[in-house]
């Protein structure tokens, strides 16, 4: 049996109404992050995962909270930890375009010798997506965004040279 770690926020006594507290959270995070991964590590958990949001989402915290980019956090990981698998907890297809996904994927698996765990998705987050200038299609195009990409990631890590045909 495995076990895997989900750490779903940046929240480290984060206070909105203090500017010094806010201060005193973020250059926390680093630390912080770097304390819970070893203990996960070290507690025998298999893998860690961080959430693929750019700001945080309203069923965790509030709006005004901490939220790093996930690619960059499972980045930094990799070069803390030596055994525990890392993932993003899924990477919204929408959010990158599939080709630089699979480059970016490929690397951090390059660098941490081979502990990414590829999480995927079509991305549901509306209001996320339109804050940050990316258009968010309907459920089916979604759909089909999402089979094009896993059939391009796929071709980039498993042909020399890949090619794809679609939209």
């Amino acid at each position: 049996m495995q076990f895997g770690l989900q750490h779903p926020n940046f929240n480290f006594d984060y206070d909105s109404k203090s500017d010094n507290n806010a201060d005193t959270s973020t250059s926390q995070i680093a630390d912080s992050l770097r304390n819970l991964v070893t203990k996960a590590e070290n507690s025998g958990f298999d893998s860690f995962w961080v959430m693929d949001h750019f700001h945080q989402i309203q069923f965790v915290g509030r709006p005004e909270e901490p939220m790093l980019e996930g690619w960059t956090i499972i980045s930094m990981l990799a070069g803390i930890t030596t055994k525990l698998k890392l993932g993003t907890l899924v990477t919204g297809i929408i959010y990158r375009y599939p080709s630089v996904l699979a480059k970016v994927a490929a690397t951090l698996d390059v660098l941490s010798k081979g502990r990414l765990f590829m999480g995927i998705g079509a991305g549901w987050n509306e209001q996320e997506s339109l804050a940050y200038g990316i258009t968010f299609p309907s459920n089916q195009e979604r759909m089909l965004m999402l089979e094009e990409a896993i059939q391009i990631i796929r071709k980039m890590w498993t042909e020399e040279p890949a090619s794809f045909n679609g939209k």
